[in-house]
């Protein structure tokens, strides 16, 4: 070798040659080994000498040949990391994903920040994106969405160079982070823009996509964009023989029975959110499993069934609370509120909501801080207090037009046309119903141009 005559080729281990020769003195120390018993056979005295001197940059040969000789494996040598330390990193942040599922949000994050700054600490790029992603879903646990939304994005940035299949959780996550803001449309550009990158791309990614299409359900069906939403859930269906984590796929069940909702299919939409219980409960993800029981606890409210309806909405509640997803929790409330308040338990159901308005606001569950609002008002009404009936209908206009919620905010403007029309107010109450109409106009339609373009293989 040229080596052997104290020549320097080779590629090269690393951008720094004096931190691998560096570690080199500093292990043969340890160990015991003269410069020759350490160079020998392949390589001189010299040679190492220069190269512990940090004048020459060894090739990975001589590295290989090194570590060998010193007894650590070649990336410990190479990148000064400790042996497996990426595997024991990748099983950690297992753990913590698992204690996210389980346990409380609060312990994952904790979790995620320490291998966070490991991560960081040692060069481990990936390792450090799926940390701050982690911290990411944790925030979104917890309500916190600016943060949730800062995580994200720099999960995107730490991607920045990875395909679009392996960015995908991250733009997924970011958009249900504006989901839950209020800021539907973004979310739906956020997650359209993907989706056509990826069929356009020539990345046929069946999780990638599965996971955007899924996604998209939600804010499709808050805008009203129903035949939007019901394509996008086709559209998963199809993709989901192709899929093997079982997460993803109780995923699109859960989502694909809001479409079926929409569409009268109770019955269908209950056995979707069956298959999808199932699946949680057996991976033991509370979370989710919570949602199913929040959406059955909608589906039987649909069919008149309020006992078995306030049943799974307080399954629901109870589900989340226990992890302290406030946010969450919150919004499952919205829901049990209106279930109370149909069997007649006015007070509890006033009290209940009256609690949430502390909780819920423009910028942290808008759509259902405007159904909060919708409540209070029929609750006021019902009361006949139509004063305050219609300064709760009038704000959860607001609300409800600045999140774009179509098919709610269509609704409002009948209970608020019908209130005025009530007390003599004509002229209001025809604005109000000419505003609603507005919203009833274009059905199944968002702002955003055409829907997606389907994948090839779909």
């Amino acid at each position: 070798m040229d080596e052997k005559r104290t020549a320097s080729g080779g590629a090269g281990a690393g951008g720094d040659p004096g931190a691998v020769g560096r570690r080199v003195q500093r292990l043969r120390t340890e160990r015991g080994l003269t410069q020759r018993q350490l160079a020998e056979p392949a390589y001189t005295p010299a040679y190492v000498s220069t190269l512990e001197a940090g004048r020459v940059r060894p090739s990975e040969a001589a590295v290989r040949h090194l570590a060998e000789r010193l007894g650590v494996s070649y990336e410990e040598l190479a990148t000064g990391r400790p042996a497996h330390l990426a595997t024991g990193l990748r099983l950690r942040l297992v753990e913590a994903q698992r204690t996210l599922a389980t346990g409380a949000a609060e312990a994952a994050a904790t979790a995620y920040a320490g291998l966070l700054a490991e991560a960081v600490r040692h060069g481990l790029p990936d390792e450090r994106a799926a940390a701050v992603l982690g911290l990411g879903h944790c925030a979104l646990e917890t309500g916190d969405l600016p943060a949730a939304r800062e995580h994200f994005e720099a999960a995107e940035k730490l991607l920045a160079g990875a395909p679009l299949p392996r960015r995908a959780p991250a733009v997924r996550g970011r958009a249900v982070a504006h989901l839950l803001a209020g800021e539907l449309r973004y979310a739906c550009y956020l997650l359209e823009s993907a989706i056509d990158e990826l069929n356009t791309s020539g990345l046929q990614d069946p999780g990638a996509l599965l996971l955007l299409y899924t996604a998209a359900i939600a804010p499709y069906m808050d805008m009203g964009a129903h035949a939007r939403a019901a394509q996008a859930g086709e559209l998963a269906l199809a993709l989901a023989p192709q899929v093997s984590d079982p997460e993803l796929v109780a995923g699109l069940h859960r989502s694909v029975a809001r479409t079926l909702i929409a569409a009268g299919r109770t019955a269908e939409a209950d056995a979707s959110l069956a298959r999808a219980a199932e699946i949680y409960q057996q991976l033991q993800i509370r979370t989710e499993l919570a949602h199913c029981h929040w959406m059955r606890g909608y589906v039987h409210a649909q069919d008149g069934d309020l006992s078995g309806a306030e049943t799974e909405l307080r399954a629901a509640r109870d589900m989340l609370a226990s992890k302290r997803a406030a946010l969450y929790t919150s919004q499952v409330e919205v829901e049990l509120a209106d279930v109370l308040r149909r069997r007649g338990k006015t007070t509890e159901a006033r009290e209940l909501l009256h609690r949430l308005l502390g909780e819920l606001h423009p910028d942290r569950g808008s759509v259902h801080a405007g159904g909060a609002h919708r409540l209070l008002g029929l609750i006021h009404e019902e009361a006949g207090e139509l004063d305050s009936a219609e300064e709760h209908y009038v704000t959860a206009l607001a609300l409800l037009e600045r999140a774009g919620a179509a098919g709610d905010l269509a609704d409002i403007c009948r209970l608020l046309g019908d209130l005025l029309r009530r007390v003599g107010r004509t002229e209001a109450a025809m604005d109000a119903y000419r505003t609603g109409l507005g919203h009833r106009a274009s059905p199944g339609s968002t702002t955003l141009g055409p829907a997606p373009i389907r994948p090839p293989t779909a």
